[in-house]
């Protein structure tokens, strides 16, 4: 995960990107397509940052539970929680990068533009079977290998990731039944260029 620092003085205004809103709803509703029985799961919305993703899911959803090592980021979260008066989500801090919760306390993870910040992608999926129950489901959505430009010169994180890699991934880290889908493409101006970027939902099972 990247510094908390990176995100923090961002949190108040994240919400007020009419496209990262988007992003997160067309997101939630290919989750939704895609996993049987939502509204009995425990899902954890990892990486959760401001929450567009978990509160998309969350009247779907059994519990949510919103995870994040930027705490400006998650006192926004703690502020929807209190506006909805949402009895069935929490916010915490939480690098799985450094250690795990209880063992298979999830039914659902969910991350959104997160798993390309991680230096690690292997540890960080094998972290996310160990927060699964058996049976439970993993999502992961993010970008396409791009050639860079998405987060410009500076950026120390991966650019993107190949399906059939990530899916190799994914099922050395004990994952089945990988599938891919599509849910949204971001458009951004890049020297006057507007470049697209397709935005992948990765959706694997931890076996029974």
């Amino acid at each position: 995960m990247p510094p908390s620092s990176e995100f923090d003085g961002r949190a108040t205004t994240w919400d007020s990107d009419p496209a990262k809103v988007e992003r997160a709803r067309r997101v939630a509703e290919d989750i939704v397509r895609q996993v049987p029985d939502i509204g009995l799961r425990r899902v954890l919305d990892y990486g959760a940052g401001t929450g567009l993703l978990g509160f998309e899911l969350l009247p779907r959803a059994a519990a949510v539970t919103f995870a994040d090592v930027s705490t400006g980021m998650l006192s926004v979260v703690e502020e929807k929680i209190l506006r909805d008066r949402a009895a069935n989500a929490r916010a915490v801090v939480l690098d799985l990068t450094r250690g795990a919760p209880q063992s298979g306390a999830f039914d659902l993870v969910c991350t959104l533009m997160t798993m390309h910040h991680v230096p690690d992608p292997e540890g960080l999926l094998e972290a996310f079977r160990g927060v699964l129950a058996p049976g439970g489901i993993l999502c992961v959505a993010d970008l396409d290998v791009e050639d860079g430009s998405f987060h410009g010169p500076g950026f120390t994180g991966h650019r993107g990731f190949a399906r059939g890699d990530l899916a190799a991934r994914m099922r050395a880290a004990g994952f089945v039944a990988v599938r891919f889908s599509t849910p949204y493409e971001i458009r951004r101006d890049i020297g006057g260029v507007t470049k697209t970027y397709p935005l992948f939902l990765a959706v694997a099972v931890r076996p029974p």
